[in-house]
């Protein structure tokens, strides 16, 4: 006997991308998937290449993969995407240490945070 197969988490008109280790904290990740909730994929594009934060790039290819998915794998159509979710996890700590005075050291952590974007469509009516 084989396990029940779960059930999909999103609708049929939502599509998703989910990008596992980006070097950034998750609070600074945050600033930017805030800025792109909620609007249409191109305006969200728009906004994430004109934005002055140097984590925007990344964020920009997640959406694009995203859209793609959308269009190949759910046949949606990517002039009526709205960004549904965009919502930002802590993932690993890389530890290091700094040379102090007197001997000493001490410890500089770099975490990573992932980032899931969830692009649904709005039909005419909406």
């Amino acid at each position: 006997m084989s396990k029940q197969a779960k059930a999909r988490r999103f609708t049929a008109a939502e599509a998703v991308a989910k990008v596992r280790t980006i070097r950034i904290s998750p609070r600074k990740l945050n600033l930017v998937a805030q800025s792109i909730r909620g609007l249409k994929v191109q305006r969200a594009l728009n906004e994430l290449e004109f934005s002055s934060k140097r984590i925007a790039g990344d964020v920009r290819k997640a959406l694009y993969s995203a859209i793609s998915n959308a269009e190949n794998n759910h046949n949606l159509d990517i002039d009526s995407l709205v960004v549904a979710e965009a919502f930002v996890g802590k993932n690993l700590v890389m530890k290091r240490f700094h040379a102090r005075a007197r001997g000493r050291a001490s410890r500089v952590e770099k975490p990573f945070s992932e980032i899931t974007i969830v692009v649904r469509e709005v039909g005419e009516a909406a």
